[in-house]
């Protein structure tokens, strides 16, 4: 089994030091076969991105012999072309001028590599224009942006605007030079995580083609099940037989986890960073959800008093993906620029498309609930994952006065003073995480020909009917038996 790239995106590391490595060079080649010179892509964070911009630059550098056996290797004409890489993960922006300052750092930089001197007195703008133009006299420059929009991400996710705006004004400033260099530039391609509307960066750059949610580069990044099962086959057999499994159980366990990223609603993707970390560790975990924090996430949606029940199966048009933006941050489409909700569905309404947005797998929809859980109630996140263990325990053993006294443990450990108003709604929203989070044969919101069901849960010898109501047990209990929701559950 060749060694996992966990956290190694560089290409030529991966190939020459014999680690694991997906070939995305078709997809690579039909971007070339395009014919367009500006593009962007954006993906949640550890999907890749960064290796596929150093995969893009060895291939413009003319380093044929790193991709021997490889799709791409026999399929193009191998050329050497100047290339301009810039990594904003690699360079400090805590104030504007910081970011300035570090933009003439790099820029002087790969200046110096191709002996190239640049106009000191000029600013990070002019310098840019005029390595662009200098790199230029012998061949067309390419320039790689990875993760272009870290500098103003940050500190949305910090929640200090102010700098993210005053960055994000050094950015446009800097992108802006992309335009009125085009006769000096063969390729450009930008990444980030994010997509702000055009108009806040890159209004100067309308000729920019953005692939997100073009079904041609629909798996440029992550993997298809295919690709799982052929680079992964020797740890699949490895890790199925110690877990006691067979392959097909083993596979459906791991789809259901990891699976689920689309951005086309037809071809659906691993998380590649959570794979990687799965077979390394040999054991189902939150892997990709655990190398960032929701705070601000949960913070901005409970600020935004977005219903957190309504958030699965959202159906919007394809304005959402052009909604992000610091002064008007959206949730729905927060979700969806950092990964907590993905295409699952495109529906054809008259000529117009309809997105139905999701979360992608259990890893992320699991991870995300138990945050908003512990948030809701106040509790440790560890405490609520070890309590939702305890009632599926009590629920699958038929245990129900043990089920609603775990449920009161958590309603206690709410200050009273957090919802006097709207109470109802609170408790209705703990019960519903309570609910998807328990795993079980569960069906939330169940709508009948007299009513809607809170929820009903199967277990081998017994169908539960819940109804949750601000008011006393035999008021439930009357609209069951009023509404004869007991009738939905006879087999």
């Amino acid at each position: 089994m060749k060694n996992l790239p966990i956290s190694i995106q560089t290409f030529s590391d991966l190939i020459t030091q014999d680690y694991l490595y997906i070939d995305k060079t078709k997809e690579i080649y039909n971007l070339f076969a395009r014919g367009g010179k500006y593009y962007f892509l954006s993906r949640p964070r550890r999907f890749g991105k960064s290796l596929l911009i150093s995969t893009l630059k060895e291939i413009f550098s003319g380093n044929k012999e790193l991709f021997k056996g490889l799709w791409i290797y026999d399929k193009i004409q191998w050329q050497s072309f100047p290339v301009i890489h810039i990594d904003f993960t690699r360079i400090s922006f805590q104030t504007p001028k910081i970011l300035e300052k570090e933009l003439n750092l790099k820029l002087e930089k790969i200046a110096g590599t191709y002996h190239i001197k640049l106009d000191r007195q000029r600013d990070f703008k002019g310098k840019f224009a005029d390595l662009i133009e200098k790199m230029a006299e012998k061949e067309r420059v390419v320039i790689l942006i990875d993760e272009y929009d870290k500098p103003i991400i940050e500190f949305i996710e910090t929640g200090d605007k102010k700098i993210a705006q005053a960055n994000r004004k050094v950015l446009k400033n800097f992108y802006s030079i992309l335009k009125s260099a085009d006769e000096y530039t063969r390729f450009v391609f930008i990444t980030g995580v994010s997509k702000f509307s055009r108009m806040s960066i890159f209004s100067d750059l309308n000729n920019l083609n953005d692939i997100t949610i073009d079904d041609n580069f629909s798996s440029i990044l992550g993997l298809t099940h295919d690709e799982l099962h052929t680079y992964f086959a020797d740890h699949i057999d490895h890790l199925s037989k110690k877990l006691n499994m067979s392959e097909s159980d083993f596979l459906g366990h791991v789809k259901q986890w990891y699976n689920g990223y689309s951005w086309d609603g037809c071809h659906f993707l691993y998380n590649p960073f959570s794979i990687l970390n799965f077979f390394s560790k040999n054991r189902f975990g939150n892997y990709w959800f655990a190398t960032g924090t929701p705070t601000f996430l949960i913070n901005h949606i409970r600020n935004r008093k977005q219903d957190v029940t309504t958030l699965e199966k959202q159906e919007v048009d394809e304005s959402i993906f052009e909604s992000y933006d610091i002064e008007n941050l959206e949730v729905v489409s927060m979700l969806f620029q950092t990964g907590y909700l993905t295409i699952k569905e495109i529906r054809l309404v008259g000529l117009k498309s309809q997105y139905v947005l999701s979360y992608p797998n259990q890893e992320v929809k699991e991870s995300f609930l138990k945050h908003f859980l512990a948030d809701y109630t106040t509790e440790e996140t560890g405490l609520v994952g070890s309590k939702i263990l305890d009632l599926v325990k009590a629920i699958t053993t038929d245990d129900p006065e043990n089920f609603f006294t775990i449920i009161k443990s958590l309603f206690a450990s709410i200050p009273s003073s957090l919802f006097i108003r709207d109470r109802e709604a609170y408790y209705h929203t703990i019960i519903y995480l309570v609910l998807e989070l328990l795993g079980v044969n569960i069906q939330v919101e169940v709508h009948t020909n007299k009513g809607r069901i809170d929820a009903v849960i199967e277990t081998a010898d017994h169908i539960y009917i819940m109804e949750f109501k601000m008011g006393t047990s035999a008021e439930a209990l009357s609209q069951i038996e009023g509404r004869k929701y007991h009738e939905r559950g006879k087999k």
